[in-house]
């Protein structure tokens, strides 16, 4: 097969234009790949199957399903499912899994992430580039006998255990802003909501692959606006925004401004911590100092980890980590297999909310410590080069340190900074903390003048 676009095998995932780089042939290649890696790695012989509401995607799941079954692999098809719904059938049933999302990528996108027995991530550190080599060099179909489908609706039962997890039963009555941004939460909020002390207004709960009213990219501020309008126009006490395929969650106080994702990593860190005393937690390195802060202050051990979900996944499976954040809106739990749920994230945030009486600005009031400047990308002709020059600015001052968990981190007792370069474009990815506002915008117009020369 030839090969005109290696970039569609990312970091973590596989991601392309639907009909130019992901097309059903690519996808029963996949397929066909993917059982033969699971072969390899002596895996079950099934793997469950979930796909979002992209136009494309029942088509390329159809083929990927032909792939995987060519190769003896039964197959079990659980159709509309968000991604930690597809984490929760590999979770519950014990065997590999394939989900058909292109996240909060625009409409014109479709992508496949896998994984493993127990919702283990797949990565290129972690057999993706295995998988890759099969596809383009070829996969003879061998001489067995090809393999079953059959249909699963798990919608109820990735509910009932969402609701194991975290209790939400004895709540005070709330009212709810949800903005699925036409994505896979307007499948599965109305199935948990529907069991919770809650009154919900719902935006944008039609599932539609071409988004019509935003992207469903809940990082971008630009898509949050309606929710923050509602908030405040219907007076609820907290507004919830999720990704296309639901595995992200964005918070919004009854204020109508938006909480910093690390807020929230500080607050489940504690919860959990109350559960499971002495834990520890996971948070990335671009997360917020107040994170590693406050599980110190609540007895657990802070464990920093590099960007990515695969790495944090890693991290928790072999440090027995409770729980993980990170700052792009990904919460991570060990009794969720280790895999990250947006949805499990929103009910943390609404038992806090609902078994307390203060607003939720209040509630994380004691959270919110530093003035962050959020990601910053910025176009450069050599990373390495200017990596190297900004660390040759700032490591030679006084009281600072440097490290090279992930890019460039550089740090002081007010103020730190990470600088990452991307892996697939020209880009060097800049995050700002201080302690007060003037000094973050100080630091940050220092860094960016750096950059650009």
């Amino acid at each position: 097969m030839e090969l005109p676009h290696p970039q569609i095998f990312k970091a973590y995932d596989i991601r392309g234009l639907v009909d130019v780089e992901i097309t059903a042939d690519f996808a029963f290649r996949t397929g066909l790949g993917f059982a033969r890696y699971l072969e390899q790695i002596r895996e079950p012989g099934e793997i469950v199957i979930g796909e979002d509401m992209r136009p494309s995607s029942p088509e390329l799941a159809d083929a990927f399903a032909a792939g995987a079954m060519s190769n003896g692999m039964d197959v079990i098809r659980i159709g509309l499912a968000s991604t930690d719904m597809l984490y929760f059938a590999s979770g519950k049933l014990n065997i590999p899994g394939a989900m058909f999302t292109a996240s909060h990528n625009p409409a014109a996108y479709n992508g496949i992430k896998l994984c493993t027995s127990g919702a283990r991530p797949i990565g290129k550190e972690s057999g993706l580039l295995t998988i890759e080599k099969f596809v383009f060099d070829g996969n003879p179909i061998p001489m067995r006998a090809p393999g079953t489908e059959i249909e699963r609706n798990m919608l109820e039962e990735y509910v009932d255990h969402l609701l194991t997890l975290v209790d939400v039963s004895a709540i005070r009555p709330l009212k709810i802003v949800i903005d699925a941004g036409n994505g896979m939460a307007g499948y599965t909020a109305p199935a948990v909501f529907s069991k919770i002390n809650a009154e919900v207004i719902e935006l944008y709960f039609e599932l539609d692959g071409t988004f019509p009213n935003h992207e469903a990219n809940p990082i971008d501020p630009a898509n949050l606006k309606a929710l923050q309008k509602a908030v405040l126009k219907h007076k609820a006490d907290i507004g919830l925004a999720f990704d296309g395929d639901a595995d992200r969650c964005f918070l919004v106080d009854e204020n109508g401004d938006l909480v910093n994702p690390s807020t929230l990593t500080g607050l489940i860190a504690k919860r959990e911590l109350d559960r499971y005393p002495g834990s520890s937690i996971i948070y990335n390195l671009i997360s917020s100092r107040s994170v590693a802060e406050i599980v110190s202050e609540n007895g657990g051990s802070a464990i920093r980890s590099r960007v990515g979900h695969s790495y944090i996944k890693k991290l928790m499976a072999d440090s027995g980590a409770q729980f993980g954040g990170e700052h792009s809106g990904h919460f991570y739990f060990k009794d969720f297999w280790c895999a990250d749920s947006g949805m499990l994230a929103a009910l943390h945030a609404i038992a806090a909310l609902g078994l307390q009486k203060g607003t939720l600005s209040k509630i994380l009031k004691p959270y919110q410590r530093y003035f962050s400047s959020g990601e910053i990308n910025q176009t450069v002709d050599n990373a390495a080069a200017i990596l190297e020059r900004v660390e040759e600015r700032y490591g030679s001052e006084d009281e600072v340190t440097v490290d090279h968990l992930d890019g460039l981190t550089v740090s002081s007792a007010n103020w730190w900074f990470n600088l990452r370069p991307s892996n697939t474009e020209p880009l060097l990815r800049l995050n700002v903390e201080a302690n007060t506002e003037n000094r973050l915008e100080r630091v940050k117009a220092e860094v960016l003048g750096e950059l650009r020369g």
